[in-house]
């Protein structure tokens, strides 16, 4: 006990040094951009809602908005089984906390306590969990040690492991199992994941295959009241040919304008929508716009009387739309992927029909793009050349079009199921809702 008082310590002493570090760069960016000023209380001291009552409760804790959209079905499944179960749900980033307070306004949002073991210490205190729930692969030690040593039970669900990731755990392997040792439960996406886990110490009965929910969050319905909102205010008519180029980074929005540029000479119902990853590339983004000299227009300056008549090219600048503007698009590009980000969630595109196209580095998504481009479901463009080309084919050949996005639908709808698996296995740690497990000082480890 002794060895766990001393690490948690040293990780302490780890997060200040580091926090010294990089807080020049964080006083800026808290100056220049308001950024990291929400939620400091809660963030260094722990000092996060504080829950009155005695049912029995699930934190369940998400990092930004990726994250935080994979809570929906498995939240959903689970308070279908447990309705009078207090759910609290953390978020790291101001934007997927944001995101969490718009999704989830009937439980209680806020923001995790930096993993000091102090500010850890009195979250716990707070929220008494009887389960603390990570999505995919947020392994705090504090965190996690502190958790398991109150006797909180703690699940990762939709779990992930990169190659990359993998092989920097390995060098330190025996910190690793002394943590994954404390989790009860790892539900994992795929069989190569759960070996890596396995390989890195983890209790091979905790760990199960259970797919991957992000299957399970997709909306297949087009006429869902949400994108025809997103339609109507945006203008767009059945006869328009929308490509979309969503979740992007730089040069990925220069290629989606380059390629509406060149195309919409000769196929004038064609309309570009773009959705940039990261709300700070906003202005840049805009700014881009500008210099490709287009009529076009922010997202956040419609209003009920919808897009001007010449303008056929929108930005997206507001947080949390994509998976609806994704059922208005026929051609998408899902960008993350022409950088070194690893790609992003192409899913959505995949499970509304659109015809879906990315870059050739989608690590972070790779058994979901081997099961799409193994059905001839989606084409990898590795250029802005590739892009367009891709682009133009869809607009000249419908039939070739309407063929991929029938196979990436039908291939979604194959795949659903994960967040059942996730709750079944989920429900030997959650108690009845009326069973509050008591907090016994004297039965709690001290680890820090």
């Amino acid at each position: 006990m002794e060895k766990e008082f001393r690490l948690s310590w040293l990780l302490n002493i780890f997060y200040l040094v580091l926090l010294v570090l990089v807080s020049p760069w964080i006083v800026y960016r808290a100056v220049a951009k308001g950024k990291y000023r929400e939620g400091i209380t809660a963030k260094l001291f722990g000092r996060v809602p504080k829950r009155d009552g005695q049912d029995a409760c699930v934190w369940m804790h998400a990092v930004s908005v990726g994250e935080v959209n994979l809570l929906t079905p498995v939240l959903a499944e689970i308070q279908k089984r447990h309705p009078r179960l207090a759910i609290y749900i953390s978020a790291t980033t101001t934007a997927g906390y944001n995101l969490a307070k718009a999704n989830f306004a009937q439980h209680t949002v806020f923001y995790c306590p930096f993993d000091f073991s102090w500010a850890v210490r009195a979250a716990l205190r707070r929220i008494r969990p009887d389960l603390l729930l990570l999505a995919e692969l947020e392994l705090w030690p504090n965190l996690v040690r502190l958790a398991h040593g109150r006797g909180t039970s703690v699940a990762v669900f939709n779990g992930r492991l990169s190659e990359k990731s993998f092989k920097g755990y390995r060098k330190i392997r025996p910190l690793m199992r002394r943590l994954l040792t404390k989790i009860d439960l790892i539900g994992v996406q795929s069989e190569e994941y759960a070996d890596r886990f396995r390989q890195l110490g983890a209790d091979a009965e905790s760990v199960h295959v259970t797919g991957s929910v992000k299957f399970d969050g997709a909306v297949s319905d087009r006429n869902n009241p949400t994108t025809r909102q997103l339609a109507q205010i945006a203008g767009i008519e059945s006869t328009d040919t929308v490509f979309l180029a969503g979740s992007t980074q730089d040069p990925e929005e220069r290629f989606a304008l380059a390629t509406f540029k060149e195309l919409s000479k000769s196929h004038p119902n064609l309309r570009l929508i773009v959705v940039p990853r990261h709300p700070e590339r906003f202005d840049a983004v805009a700014r881009l716009f500008d210099e490709f000299g287009l009529s076009w227009q922010r997202r956040s300056r419609l209003n009920e009387r919808g897009i001007e008549e010449e303008s056929r090219v929108l930005l997206v600048d507001v947080v949390g739309e994509l998976g609806a503007w994704w059922g208005c698009a026929d051609i998408g590009f899902v960008g993350g992927s022409m950088g070194s980000r690893g790609g992003q969630n192409m899913i959505e595109p995949a499970a509304y029909g659109t015809a879906v196209s990315f870059g050739p580095n989608t690590k972070n998504f790779r058994d979901v793009v081997s099961l799409l481009l193994a059905e001839e479901a989606a084409v990898v463009v590795h250029d802005r050349a590739e892009m367009t080309e891709f682009v133009r084919r869809c607009l000249e050949d419908r039939d070739w079009a309407n063929s991929l996005g029938d196979r990436a639908r039908q291939l979604v709808s194959q795949q659903t199921g994960a967040a059942v698996r996730t709750v079944d296995l989920l429900d030997r740690l959650i108690p009845p809702a009326d069973v509050q497990k008591p907090e016994n000082p004297a039965s709690v480890r001290r680890i820090a």
